[in-house]
């Protein structure tokens, strides 16, 4: 959600425009301030972001992105596994470069990515060693055993800037992979429709994110609480089984701005009447930073404090006692259409003060966090949340 002023808003950001009277209330009657949720000299990533939220140092047990989703996907990984993200990516072929137009296939849908990994599956010239599995959305794995060393680029850092320095280097084994998937994926049927709709293209597989499997002490350890994690992402999900949480299923839960907020927010409170504890994970604010849309991304923030966040705090007045925690993970600017590293806003409050009389009129933004003067870092943002109810 977090993000830069913004010229087309009067210089202020989406979360100081858009209307969110609960996070507001967290803000104004409990406590606001900023987490350094991406280590010093760490690359600002949601793997290490919500690693950090969740009270695990990224520096112990970071081995890459890619593993992370493999969990959640149920793919074992033997030792000598290397798991890499393997997005669907538009690139615009020019005369003299290579665009990354969307790293996401211009928002492809499930159905549609695994109709064409499945074709990849069946047609790619893989060596030994190599698998692919569908995933969601534009989100896949490939599976690489005894992967040499290769240079990888996250897509979503490099849109409309052009590829071809890269796309160019013949001694990367990951670029010969790529650049296999063009003939097959130029003509398929789903690409052909998509270009008749005006919808951009799958024409490339890209990957990055590699690392080996991780292993995480369970978070009922760390910290005696039962819990569970509802996102759509993969990357959210498998996190959460590292660290012992149960995946949360939600029908119409998709990862783009149109997923199922309310019914996110319902799981979570049916969970919680036998659980202590829910990470409740929302993408639509961060693809929208992603894909430059102001709109998408002020709207998504609204459905977060309406329909996630005001469904959860009306529910959580028939338990004795309570804690809510609002953040987000990182900035993901409009401006820069990727993720960036400063310290992101939080809020939280425990029941006593969500029922005790307004004593500030604060904004949920990050101007407000700036001013507080709370900067946590390490576990001490999870330790202050699990202490404040």
């Amino acid at each position: 959600m977090a993000d830069y002023p913004i010229p087309q808003l009067g210089y202020k950001t989406p979360l100081e425009v858009a209307n969110t009277p609960n996070m507001d209330m967290l803000a104004s009657k409990g406590k606001i301030g900023r987490f350094l949720s991406i280590p010093d000299g760490m690359e600002p990533g949601s793997d290490i972001a919500n690693m950090s939220i969740l009270g695990y140092d990224p520096k112990t047990y970071h081995t890459g992105r890619a593993p992370i989703e493999a969990v959640s996907m149920g793919i074992e990984l033997a030792p000598d596994d290397v798991a890499f993200r393997m997005n669907l990516v538009c690139l615009e072929f020019k005369a003299d470069s290579i665009i990354m137009k969307s790293h996401s296939a211009g928002e492809i849908s499930t159905e549609e990515a695994k109709e064409l990994v499945d074709f990849l599956q069946k047609n790619m010239d893989f060596p030994d060693g190599i698998r692919i599995y569908p995933g969601v959305a534009y989100r896949h794995i490939l599976v690489w055993k005894n992967a040499p060393p290769a240079n990888t680029l996250p897509p979503h850092d490099y849109l409309e800037k052009d590829m071809s320095w890269y796309l160019s280097d013949k001694n990367n084994p990951v670029v010969s992979f790529i650049k296999s998937s063009w003939p097959l994926l130029k003509d398929h049927p789903v690409n052909r429709e998509r270009k008749r709709k005006g919808l951009n293209e799958a024409n490339s597989i890209w990957l990055w994110g590699q690392g080996k499997s991780p292993k995480l002490p369970l978070f009922k350890d760390k910290f005696g609480l039962s819990g569970g994690i509802i996102s759509a992402v993969d990357l959210i999900k498998g996190l959460g089984k590292l660290a012992g949480l149960v995946p949360i299923y939600v029908e119409g839960a998709t990862g783009y701005i149109d997923t199922n907020y309310k019914g996110k927010a319902e799981k979570a409170l049916e969970f919680l009447e036998k659980h202590d504890f829910v990470f409740l994970h929302v993408e639509a604010p961060d693809e929208a930073g992603h894909n430059a849309d102001i709109e998408a991304k002020i709207y998504a923030i609204e459905r977060v404090d309406q329909d996630v966040l005001g469904t959860i705090i009306k529910g959580l007045s028939r338990f004795e006692d309570y804690a809510v925690l609002v953040i987000s993970d990182h900035y993901t600017p409009i401006s820069k259409r990727t993720h960036t590293s400063e310290p992101t806003p939080f809020a939280c409050a425990g029941k006593k003060h969500i029922l005790s009389e307004q004593k500030s009129s604060l904004k949920f933004c990050e101007k407000d966090a700036v001013s507080s003067g709370i900067v946590y870092k390490g576990d001490e943002l999870i330790s202050a949340f699990l202490k404040c109810s």
